[in-house]
């Protein structure tokens, strides 16, 4: 055992010694070019990682909802901006169908909005209440945009027995561009306006007068409404720049994750 670590051993020293020999017979010349190249190939790395970060740094502090840029100088925004990032990434939702119901249905909700002044960034709300889906929550909420009974019969929707007119694309559009620009017509602030269509004008009202702030990134809210508008800007994000959150194309197979059981609202009683 012994004569085998020496030889061993022996072995390593022989090797250190020759590639000792092979530097110190290389040409002085070609030893300064290898290390040059080095040198220049470790920093044309180092500047491509800066700029990779500086462009993802300019990135990051430029989301916004409707022009409203989210001020990550605030306490705890940037880190609840960051979560809810990565909650919507393509490793968390499989992101296929959220894709594509947005290009279904984007091109009827556009030019609604736009109608009634509201702006584009809206469209993302009915993803995040309903996944862009028809269906009814326990509480009653119903349709694309998940309006409750009263307040959608308030904006001019029929719903009874017989017809139930939040479950038409274009009509619940409609009713809810004429909800948020009521809303808006209250708080003249966009984020506030996302944020009070999700917990109801008055209890922001009241979250607002009791607390004293001005703006949603600095209300103590329940906790869905609390991070409802980064929800909303998260979705926006994903679908506009899917590959920064690791979107991939949908297999041959078609195979589209359903992504309604993440897609809740709460409807704290709308009107």
């Amino acid at each position: 055992m012994i004569k085998k670590h020496m030889l061993t051993c022996a072995l390593a020293v022989l090797i250190l010694i020759g590639s000792k020999l092979f530097i110190y017979s290389t040409p002085a010349s070609t030893k300064d070019e290898v290390i040059a190249q080095i040198d220049a190939e470790e920093f044309v790395e180092k500047h491509r990682e800066a700029l990779e970060i500086e462009k993802r740094e300019a990135y990051f502090s430029s989301i916004n909802f409707a022009d409203e840029l989210v001020p990550l100088d605030k306490k705890g925004v940037e880190k609840r901006l960051k979560r809810n990032l990565d909650k919507f990434s393509y490793s968390k939702l499989r992101t296929h169908k959220l894709h594509r119901l947005a290009k279904q249905w984007f091109p009827v909700i556009e030019p609604i909005l736009a109608k009634h002044g509201i702006p584009e960034d809206f469209k993302y709300v009915p993803l995040v209440e309903s996944g862009l889906k028809s269906g009814t929550s326990h509480k009653g909420a119903s349709g694309y945009w998940q309006f409750m009974p009263a307040t959608a019969r308030s904006f001019g929707l029929r719903v009874d027995d017989s017809v139930d007119e939040r479950h038409n694309i274009v009509k619940s559009t409609e009713a809810a561009a004429k909800y948020i620009k009521a809303l808006y017509n209250i708080f003249d602030d966009w984020t506030l306006t996302a944020a009070a269509f999700n917990v109801g004008e008055g209890s922001l009202l009241r979250s607002l007068n009791a607390q004293d702030k001005e703006t949603y990134y600095e209300l103590s809210l329940n906790p869905e409404t609390r991070v409802y508008v980064y929800k909303v800007i998260s979705m926006k994000e994903v679908i506009e720049h899917p590959e920064l959150y690791g979107f991939q194309p949908a297999n041959g197979r078609g195979m589209l994750a359903d992504n309604s059981s993440v897609m809740q609202s709460d409807d704290n009683g709308r009107l």
